[in-house]
């Protein structure tokens, strides 16, 4: 009687329970960025791929669930099955080319043994993701030992120039630094580079300038009798200098401007023109005289002139003789025939030249041979009057 109910239920839902067919299996399939769902799973993955319009390539691969299987591998999927295709891309650099499913770069490239080194330039980066045919630029790194100083560092580098070679070793060129050899060469074969830290300072150095001195006549000092009228002052020269240092030792020091920044100002000596006659009595009777000078006074004789030979010649013709008084040039041509009175000598005339004694003003007075006297000791020398003419005094002896 049950038996009979269930049947006729089941005529009337239109299903025969004898002969009804379970429902596939449906499983995910995601291929070409679009997930398919509901997709029968079939006896094997191509069938579901069938199903789901999705046809393999050459080198595609297929995971289930994220584990390799083959198209054709009998499986027997249960409900949540993800079939994921993952498609072939070619990738080609320089000494070959292979086809991977590899998702990057990176993972393509350890798949075909290529081992990448730290220093290694890969274009496009290994975390590119692969997509049809990629083409990379793998260029190996090489050592490269650069020194700067006294440091030394080794790095790992492709570049080509030895400036891209500086860059990728931290050491680049900055401001007037330089390399050898030059940024722009081909790194050496033998891989060694020298880096030189240039560096430049402006000095400001500063050079005192000496200051002329300067007589002028001053008529209300008496002859021979000096005054400042002006001091002096140094001036202050100033050179701008550019020194240039290589790896901190100066190498060169270039003198780029000079100007006075103060003009040296002259000091200026007042010299006495005013002439006063004076009178003094002496052992010898009283003399008028308008100038008197200290001086160191020698003695010399015709055969007492300090050479091997006698003479009497002297610088005016007159005979040498007591009365005859030497001066140093300046002096004769300023004074020739000029009368003077030393104490102890007496009265006598310039009329010859003599040498002269460093440092200090001097005569040499004159005497024959028989009455030659010796002297060595300073005296006060007066010139006595008639004054001659201004124009031709000697207003500062030397």
């Amino acid at each position: 009687m049950h038996r009979l109910i269930l049947v006729l239920f089941l005529a009337f839902l239109g299903s025969d329970p004898l002969t009804t067919t379970p429902e596939p299996v449906r499983v995910a399939v995601y291929a070409d960025g679009t997930l398919h769902r509901g997709v029968p799973g079939g006896a094997a993955p191509a069938d579901a791929l069938e199903a789901a319009g999705i046809t393999l390539g050459d080198g595609d691969a297929l995971q289930r669930n994220g584990l390799p299987i083959g198209p054709d591998d009998h499986w027997n999927p249960s409900g949540g099955e993800v079939l994921q295709v993952l498609r072939a891309a070619r990738l080609t650099w320089e000494s070959g080319e292979i086809t991977t499913t590899a998702a990057t770069v990176g993972a393509a490239l350890r798949e075909a043994g290529i081992a990448l080194r730290a220093g290694d330039r890969i274009e496009p980066a290994p975390e590119t993701p692969l997509a049809g045919g990629l083409s990379v630029s793998l260029d190996r790194a090489r050592p490269v030992t650069m020194t700067i100083g006294d440091r030394r560092l080794t790095a790992w580098t492709p570049a080509e120039t030895v400036g891209e070679a500086l860059l990728d070793g931290g050491l680049g060129l900055q401001g007037l630094d330089y390399s050898l050899p030059p940024a722009g060469d081909p790194v050496p074969p033998e891989g060694e580079i020298r880096v030189v830290r240039v560096e430049e300072e402006i000095l400001l150095e500063q050079v005192t300038v000496p200051f002329d001195t300067l007589t002028q006549p001053a008529p209300d000092l008496e002859i021979d009798t000096q005054q400042v009228v002006q001091v002096g002052a140094y001036g202050l020269q100033v050179s701008r200098v550019r020194v240039r240092y290589e790896d901190g030792v100066e190498v060169a020091r270039t003198t780029e401007a000079e100007w006075v920044a103060a003009e040296p100002q002259p000091r200026i000596i007042g010299y006495g023109t005013e002439i006063v006659v004076r009178s003094l009595d002496t052992p010898d009777g009283p003399i008028e005289y308008w100038r008197s000078v200290q001086a160191y006074a020698t003695s010399y004789s015709p055969c007492r002139l300090g050479t091997d030979s006698c003479g009497n010649t002297t610088a005016s013709g007159l005979p040498l003789a007591k009365g005859m008084v030497a001066v140093i040039r300046p002096w004769y041509n300023a004074m020739v025939f000029s009368q003077v009175y030393v104490p102890g000598y007496g009265v006598g005339v310039i009329a010859d030249i003599g040498g002269g004694v460093s440092g200090q003003h001097w005569i040499d007075l004159g005497y024959s041979d028989e009455n030659w006297q010796s002297w060595s000791q300073t005296v006060t020398v007066y010139f006595l009057t008639p004054v001659p003419p201004l124009d031709s005094v000697l207003w500062i002896l030397p």
